[in-house]
């Protein structure tokens, strides 16, 4: 299941893997303005294949809240990444959301899940700004390398989503660029 039931990231994070760029649930926790970084980090879905140190994939901690289960702690493979989100539309029923990125080396919190720091070409407090303008969910995929999100037409990576999900809507959804 998606985590926190969130089927649009679900379908973000899928396409993010069938791209070959892992696709790991994520949302920004906090902004350090004095260093222009946007933190960002989630418990549950990790994708392992992305993590910069395997030692850190090794970290497994017990979380305790409404839900209980397993987390893994680990930060996003330094270099381009690349932001997705699947946001509603009022024309199109949704569309995809993309942000470019660097993920850099440096302090996070150690609290058992996936954490990073990203850097942003526009920084820190305008990419928030620009992001939320977008009305996308506070949920969303980050993968390793920057990508050319494909059109909702792409159907190499669609296959492998459910085709009942298809049904939502089936012309092409503009594609946004922060």
């Amino acid at each position: 299941m998606a985590g926190e039931y969130e089927v649009k990231n679900a379908i973000a994070m899928k396409i993010m893997d069938c791209l070959g760029a892992g696709g790991s649930f994520t949302e920004y926790y906090a902004l350090d303005l004095a260093d222009d970084i946007v933190l960002m980090g989630h418990d549950g879905p990790g994708h392992i294949a992305i993590a910069e140190a395997r030692r850190g994939c090794g970290h497994w901690r017990f979380i305790t809240a409404r839900w209980a289960g397993l987390s893994v702690e680990m930060s996003v493979r330094y270099g381009p990444v690349t932001v997705l989100s699947v946001a509603d539309d009022p024309e199109h029923g949704f569309r995809l959301l993309a942000a470019e990125g660097v993920s850099e080396s440096g302090p996070t919190l150690a609290i058992g899940n996936t954490n990073s720091r990203y850097r942003f070409p526009i920084g820190a407090r305008r990419f928030v700004e620009r992001w939320n303008a977008q009305g996308p969910a506070h949920h969303c995929a980050v993968g390793v390398d920057i990508l050319q999100v494909p059109s909702i037409s792409s159907r190499a990576c669609w296959k492998s989503i459910h085709p009942g999900l298809l049904k939502l809507n089936r012309r092409r959804a503009p594609r946004v660029r922060l």
